[in-house]
């Protein structure tokens, strides 16, 4: 079978088992504080796990696409070193919610593992939790009655709680797991150590390719468990090492889904797979990396220097980095691997072949960045090196090699390779060192403290502030944060005007009355699908009835820009063309932002006429025009554009002014004319093919007119209120230069003039011809003396020194003839020493040096200190 065949194979399998298949979610996850990437199939069903979204489909089933950096077996340094772990990786997965249990996942498992794709019984092995007696969890005896009605019970084997109890985090939904694991040696290996004895050993060749979590716990913050009301199948297989298996291969990159990449990077790179091990490591970092680069640009993220953006980054970076390293790549070669990654996934994901273009540009960029980056480092090493033998030294510090990877983004292991090169080595435990302290910096900024939930009542948040912005309501929950010391409160309101950060969108602010208090709301965040509002501190009674009140002015400004946005997105597609697609936004009650497709910078005269079109619009008045909760289908049917990287329920929500169709769930004006105004404020690159506009609207616009409108009134008025203002700037400016062309040649002449009188007060000290001159030029007008010294005393010992206070500032400046900087004297120390007497700094080359202080007193010692050292 090939891989899309065995993809298929699952999917048609559980369909037939009563599940909904359902599409792969993105990867990039946008509106989850707790995750910046999918890296479980579960992941987008936690909100129903945690009881926050009803269950719509009771079993669930699909492929998803996954990306892990970290974690258990997922360090992204080791990912290349062996032959079954990768960064992206798709899971086959099925679930059900409160509706079948551990019976009939471990029947249909087998059934499908045995029947349809015919792995031999004889290799599978399963676990099963052992129990944990300090938590009070017995063995999952009910897991291991089943498994012996399939399986010989010798091959059921006890597994820890590291390996065998599955958590969602700290706290959350919980349970004990089974992991399916099989035995791919061949039979010589086999007859010599038992499989059963390597399960869980990391032997390449003895995997665990299913998991089956059964969730039937909640975890408190206090540790303790309590049962779930609805217990959950959450299954994992990881569809790479399935293939392995069924393929009759022993690696990953040896199934059709990695073979096509390998040769790819062979022909691109002028290599061989399996011919020599740093080869194959390398050429397996850039098959495993090209595919989470691809389908992150895919899903709306780029690589850049923060959160998600910087994973992507690191990733694509260290791919560079070993074709740089090991494969002799000098220039951008990533890129070019995307057709052969389209021609062999493309199918099962469309984006692929819908993002092409702008992928391969993105990746093409970075790549030329950081080789950039490279050569800068590999120069910065170098001086330290050099400094290194200087001081008869063979290792240099941890800290500048720490400097090189945190500054510059220089990879420890180039470092390390360079410095064995160069016969040196590197002081790992002060590397280690300043990392730690680093990471400690990190986490300390990120430490949160969550309390459990206080549940008040039991219901579900109504969100009403699409309709009003003012409503009575009670609090069904709370929980105390804490977070740098400050405390702070989330409440869950039965019913709320406030709307929760999403999508782009800042939260609401506001407040919450009763008898007489406020308490003020600074802020409306989503988590788990829960709008919780920010209070500092809690309500003397918290049963009591509220009225929950918006900010009305602050939600006005932002649906103003929210609206905006789709308006400018519209003009732009239909000025610029139909490749234009949001890659990103943010709407806040000041401004707005727009990151978008498009492949060069947009004109002036572009933007001048985008906003045009948006204010026709605004002008035009159109009313907005909602439809809730519609099927996607119609919604497509009615022009809005699905963007790829989206998650999209089968209902949605379409807003609609005049031709303006999107997808949205924000909040928005009742009508156009409700903008006011657009006024594009900047528009620059944020990516290879991505561009942004920050925009304004209604009263920001107006204080951007009134302050263009006064710095007009200031400038003409400068101009004695003459009619044509900018007539009158460009003569003041002709003028000016006129002015400048006639002061340099006055300037020439006096330099002369200083020049002539200064030889003749050279004097002689000891063999040397010495010019010495203190007074209050410019240190500016010596740039036209010392060439000429520079001529005329060539064959001579001649030193020049001036000391000059220009505005009260001192300044001094040496020059020195060639014979005496071959006789050892070096301009650069001479000045040094003597910026002390006029408290300043300077330095230069060893032929010449300026320096600048603050103390103009001292200009007499400083320019003596220079002569003393010619005495």
């Amino acid at each position: 079978m090939t891989s899309k065949e065995i993809r298929q194979s699952f999917l048609d399998f559980f369909a037939s088992k009563e599940h909904k298949i359902v599409p792969s979610a993105p990867m990039v996850i946008k509106d989850d504080p707790t995750l910046m990437f999918t890296n479980a199939g579960m992941n987008q069903w936690k909100n129903i796990v945690l009881g926050n979204d009803p269950i719509k489909h009771p079993r669930i089933a699909n492929s998803q696409k996954c990306l892990r950096v970290s974690g258990k077996h997922n360090d992204l340094e080791e990912v290349g070193h062996d032959t079954y772990h990768h960064t992206m990786f798709e899971m086959l997965g099925n679930w059900s919610f409160g509706d079948y249990f551990k019976a009939e996942a471990i029947a249909w498992a087998w059934e499908y593992l045995t029947d349809v794709l015919k792995l031999d019984k004889n290799r599978l092995y399963v676990t099963v939790f052992e129990g944990a007696p300090t938590e009070n969890l017995g063995r999952d005896d009910e897991a291991a009655e089943i498994w012996a009605k399939y399986i010989n019970p010798n091959r059921i084997i006890d597994g820890n709680k590291h390996d065998n109890f599955w958590e969602m985090g700290d706290t959350g939904p919980c349970g004990p797991c089974s992991e399916i694991h099989i035995d791919l040696r061949p039979n010589s290996e086999r007859e010599k150590i038992d499989g059963k004895d390597l399960v869980n050993k990391d032997n390449p060749l003895v995997i665990e390719i299913w998991n089956n979590v059964f969730m039937q716990y909640n975890r408190k913050a206090d540790g303790s468990l309590e049962p779930l009301p609805k217990k959950v199948i959450d299954t994992g297989m990881g569809f790479e090492r399935l293939c392995v298996a069924v393929q009759g291969k022993t690696s990953n990159y040896d199934t059709d889904v990695f073979q096509p990449l390998l040769k790819a990077i062979g022909e691109i790179c002028n290599c061989t797979y399996n011919k020599e091990a740093k080869t194959d490591i390398a050429m397996r970092v850039i098959a495993d990396h090209i595919r989470t680069i691809a389908f992150a640009i895919t899903d709306g993220q780029l690589p850049s220097n923060a959160k998600a953006g910087y994973v992507i980054r690191r990733i694509l970076r260290r791919a560079v980095r070993y074709g740089y390293t090991f494969l002799n790549q000098r220039t951008a070669f990533l890129y070019k691997l995307i057709p052969a990654l389209i021609d062999n996934m493309g199918e099962a994901y469309p984006e692929l072949k819908h993002g092409q273009t702008l992928i391969e540009k993105v990746i093409k960029e970075e790549e030329d960045a950081f080789l950039r980056t490279l050569e800068k480092g590999i120069s910065l090493l170098d001086k330290v090196m050099d400094e290194t033998k200087k001081q008869k030294r063979t290792e240099i510090s941890g800290v500048d090699a720490f400097t090189l990877y945190d500054t510059y983004g220089f990879p420890l292991d180039l470092t390390e390779l360079i410095l064995k090169e160069n016969g040196l080595t590197l002081n790992i435990n002060d590397f280690n060192a300043e990392m730690q302290k680093q990471k400690e910096r990190a986490r300390n900024a990120a430490a949160v403290e969550t309390g459990d939930w206080v549940i008040l009542r039991e219901g579900e948040t109504v969100f009403v502030g699409y309709d009003c912005l003012e409503s009575e309501t009670q609090i069904l929950r709370y929980r105390k944060m804490t977070t740098k010391g400050k405390e702070y409160y989330q409440l869950v309101l039965s019913k709320t005007p406030f709307y929760a950060e999403m999508g782009g969108q800042v939260g609401d602010t506001g407040a919450l009355l009763c008898d007489n208090k406020i308490i003020e709301i600074k802020d409306t965040k989503r988590e788990n699908n829960l709008p919780v509002h920010i209070v500092g501190y809690l309500p003397t009674d918290v049963t009591a009835t509220f009225t929950a009140k918006v900010d009305t002015r602050r939600r006005a400004a932002i649906e103003a820009n929210h609206s905006a946005t789709h308006l400018l997105h519209e003009a732009l597609r239909e000025l610029l063309g139909e490749h234009v697609e949001q890659k990103g936004s943010y709407v806040s009650p000041e401004a707005l932002r727009f990151d978008f497709s498009h492949f060069q910078k947009v004109t002036p005269e572009e933007i001048r006429k985008v906003e045009h079109m948006v204010n026709q619009k605004i002008r035009e008045n159109y009313l907005l025009d909602e439809h809730r909760n519609i099927p996607i289908s119609d919604a497509k049917a009615m022009g809005a554009i699905a963007l790829f990287g989206e998650k999209y329920d089968d209902n949605v929500r379409v807003i609609r002014y005049g031709t303006s169709v999107e997808l949205c769930g924000g909040t928005h004006v009742k009508a156009t004319g409700n903008i006011g105004m657009l006024r594009v404020t900047a528009e620059y690159s944020i990516a290879a093919g991505v561009r942004r506009i920050e925009a304004i609207t209604g009263e920001a616009v107006e204080d951007l007119i009134d302050d263009m409108q006064d710095m007009q009134i200031a400038v003409r008025e400068m101009f004695n209120n003459t009619p044509d203002t900018i007539a009158a700037i460009q003569k003041s400016l002709d003028e000016n230069v006129d002015m400048r062309k006639k002061i340099e040649a006055f300037m020439t002449e006096r330099a002369l003039q200083l020049r002539d009188a200064m030889l003749q007060r050279a004097e002689d000290i000891n063999g040397v011809k010495v010019i010495r001159h203190i007074g209050n030029e410019s240190p500016d007008m010596f740039k036209a003396i010392v060439p000429y010294f520079k001529g005329k005393f060539a064959d001579v010992k001649f030193m020049f020194v001036a000391g000059t206070i220009y505005e009260n500032k001192p300044n001094l400046t040496v020059f020195l003839s060639l014979p005496m900087v071959e006789a050892g004297f070096h301009a650069g120390n001479m000045v040094r020493e003597a910026a002390k007497y006029i408290q300043g700094g300077g330095g230069g080359q060893v032929f010449m040096a300026t320096a600048g202080g603050k103390n103009p007193d001292g200009m007499d010692e400083a320019v003596a200190k220079v002569i003393e050292f010619v005495k």
